[in-house]
């Protein structure tokens, strides 16, 4: 199982960046996604989720400028980041979950997102 995520980067506030996390190895389609990020200092926390059937949610300090979206035929979450600020610097990992007898939980190595001037 993979989870590779690319996309981040140096960008100035106020710009946008768009992440994707593309996946191989599960059934892309039945797992739940999420965006997690973790700053320095910080504990890992949850950015937005989206659920196999496309429901989506997210945490308060992103919403309206962030959309969670995938593409299950190219077995790919995508992360939309409008409006940044300097506190979304971290780095953004995705995370893959599904769970019938056991949960099945895999995640990518992260990408680094920079927001300064």
């Amino acid at each position: 199982v993979r989870l590779v995520e690319s996309g981040g980067g140096l960008v100035q506030p106020g710009g946008s960046l768009r992440l994707s996390c593309t996946t191989s190895g599960i059934i892309f389609s039945i797992y739940a996604m999420g965006w997690y990020r973790q700053a320095p200092g910080k504990q890992r926390e949850l950015v937005a989720h989206i659920s196999s059937g496309g429901r989506t949610n997210y945490t308060d300090s992103v919403t309206g400028r962030f959309t969670i979206s995938r593409d299950n035929a190219k077995n790919t979450v995508y992360l939309q980041m409008n409006s940044l600020k300097p506190d979304d610097t971290a780095v953004y990992y995705c995370r893959a979950y599904y769970s019938d007898y056991a949960p099945q939980i895999y995640w990518g190595q992260g990408t680094r997102v920079t927001v300064s001037s």
